[in-house]
């Protein structure tokens, strides 16, 4: 297929494809369908609570699966050898701020095993890259949950609590973040912490910098070690559209360590999401590590793609006086060319073409 046939989604869908390929990630294959149990148990994960369920012949009750990360983490083998995985798999979810269930493509990596510094570094770079294949007027939001989790430690709050804060602070709502912090006796010192937490936000390397000089707990200084060593890991591989942000949150109870969140010039919304998810293996009785990202390619319809001059190269057009072994020749002959083109009676309106050939008695190609 001809790059000026494919659309955007498809275009961008094989770049990707051959990114991921190119860095050793396996293509990974996931059904349709799964045991809607396995999102009864994990719906805090999924980006939608709302799933499609249908009962099998056998009576049990099956889901077309809103999710892909949850059906390889439930098949991945857990013997302690890193899987590198890459998949393109269409979900079954409402979007946020709609009506109704719509399938939506999604291409995606996952790496799972033993996930250290370059591994984390190599999935960060990859998910850049790919928003770099989308548009070149990117951004890469990226945080750490154990920065916050850190502060929050030092407070005698419940998990309901820590969620209701870490929501306000995704949010960046300062001042709703204050008055909760009041509400649930939370410390002045805490409250400042992630009140500067929530100020600092722009280009890595020197947000970086001026979160390293703040006033935080041993635990937040271990993560912001980790995103040193991450930044210093883009630089070398020469990415520099990616920004500190922490209201990029996730829940603690799946995600652990690094999340991220990328961005294109034309869409609002987000168009890539990942992060580290040690926590999701371990409540599904897995022992591994595992970092990963998914970038949404339904998103891309909302990107204006110029359209090409030309729906084929050759129109072919006949009439009743041709022989049809003659249009067999002719199309034949373009084909060996490698010239796309389109067969048509000469009657019928003509679509845009570069060239037209028509067929009769007298004219042979």
């Amino acid at each position: 297929m001809k790059p000026e046939t494919l659309t955007t989604q498809e275009r961008i869908m094989l770049e990707l494809r051959e990114l991921y390929l190119g860095y050793g990630y396996r293509p990974y294959k996931v059904g349709k369908f799964e045991e809607y149990d396995l999102y009864m148990r994990n719906k805090k994960f999924l980006a939608s609570e709302q799933v499609l369920t249908f009962s099998d012949t056998n009576g049990k009750l099956k889901a077309l699966k809103p999710d892909v990360t949850l059906s390889i983490v439930k098949n991945a083998k857990d013997d302690g050898r890193t899987q590198k995985l890459c998949y393109t798999e269409t979900v079954y979810r409402v979007p946020r701020n709609a009506y109704g269930f719509r399938e939506i493509m999604q291409t995606g990596l996952e790496c799972i095993g033993r996930v250290d510094d370059y591994a984390a570094g190599e999935v960060l770079m990859l998910a850049a890259r790919s928003l770099g294949r989308i548009s070149e007027r990117y951004v890469l939001d990226v945080s750490d949950v154990g920065v916050l989790s850190g502060v929050l430690a030092e407070e005698p709050i419940g998990d309901a609590e820590c969620v209701k804060l870490l929501s306000l602070v995704g949010e960046k709502n300062l001042h709703g973040l204050a008055v909760a912090c009041a509400e649930l006796g939370v410390s002045e010192r805490t409250a400042k912490r992630l009140s500067e937490l929530v100020l600092a936000c722009g280009p890595l390397k020197g947000t970086l910098s001026r979160v390293e000089s703040l006033d935080l707990p041993e635990t937040s200084r271990e993560a912001l070690a980790g995103l040193r060593r991450m930044s210093d890991m883009l630089l070398s591989y020469g990415i520099e559209n990616v920004n500190l942000d922490f209201s990029v949150v996730n829940d603690m109870d799946y995600y652990n360590g690094l999340v991220f969140r990328g961005f294109v010039e034309g869409i609002p919304s987000g168009i890539l999401a990942g992060g580290r998810y040690d926590n999701l293996l371990l409540r599904m009785g897995k022992h591994s590590e595992a970092i990963g990202f998914a970038v949404y390619l339904d998103q891309l319809e909302r990107l204006t793609a110029a359209k090409p001059a030309y729906e084929t190269e050759a129109l072919v057009i006949y009439d009743d006086a041709t022989n049809p072994l003659e249009i067999v020749r002719a199309t034949e002959t373009l084909r060996a060319r490698g010239v796309s083109f389109r067969v048509q009676r000469e009657e019928e309106p003509c679509p845009r073409c570069r060239e037209i050939v028509r067929l009769t008695k007298e004219i042979n190609v």
